[in-house]
C-alpha cells in the first residue's frame, strides 16, 4: 500500500479547503440574512445571523478535526485509533448524506465534489485497515497447540 500516505494527506488538504468554503458560505449567508432582515417563525434576524455563523463554525471545526486526524495518520503512516476511525467514518457518512441531498438542490457538480471527498475518506480508512498479526519468528508454527483431530465415522 504505497499510495496510502498521499491519499491521507490529500484528503486532509481537501477537508481543510472544504472547512474554509463552509465558513465562507455561512458568512455570506449571515450577511444576506442580516441585510434582508429575514426571520423564521418569529426569530430575530440577529439570531438568524448568529445561528448561521455558529453553524458554519461548528461544521468547520468538525472538518478541521477530521483533517488533523488524517494529517496525523498520513505523516505517521500508522492507522488511526478507534475514536479517530469513528470520527472519520462519521465524516464520510455526513458527506454521503449531503451528496444525496445536494444532487437535487445544487446539481451534479456539487454531488461529484462530495463523492470525491467521500472516496478519499473511504480509501484512507480502507488503506489503513487493521494490520494482520505477524507471527513471531521464534514461536511455534501452531500457536494454539496441535490441530484438533478430524472426527471419524463408525
Amino acid at each position: 500500500m504505497a499510495a496510502r500516505r498521499p491519499v491521507a494527506l490529500v484528503a486532509a488538504a481537501v477537508l481543510i479547503l472544504e472547512a474554509g468554503g463552509i465558513v465562507l458560505l455561512n458568512w455570506i449567508l449571515s450577511i444576506v440574512v442580516d441585510r434582508q432582515q429575514m426571520s423564521l417563525a418569529g426569530l430575530r434576524p440577529g439570531a438568524m445571523t448568529t445561528g448561521a455563523l455558529a453553524a458554519g463554525a461548528v461544521a468547520a471545526l468538525s472538518l478541521l478535526g477530521c483533517a488533523a486526524l488524517l494529517l496525523r495518520t498520513g505523516l505517521r503512516d500508522r492507522p488511526p485509533g478507534t475514536l479517530a476511525r469513528i470520527a472519520l467514518i462519521c465524516c464520510a457518512v455526513v458527506h454521503a448524506v449531503l451528496g444525496a441531498f445536494v444532487v437535487g438542490m445544487v446539481g451534479w457538480l456539487a454531488f461529484a465534489a462530495l463523492m470525491a471527498v467521500l472516496a478519499l475518506l473511504v480509501l484512507t480508512l480502507v488503506a489503513y485497515g487493521e494490520r494482520p498479526a505477524v507471527p513471531d519468528a521464534g514461536a511455534d508454527a501452531e500457536p494454539d497447540g496441535p490441530a484438533p483431530a478430524a472426527p471419524t465415522s463408525a
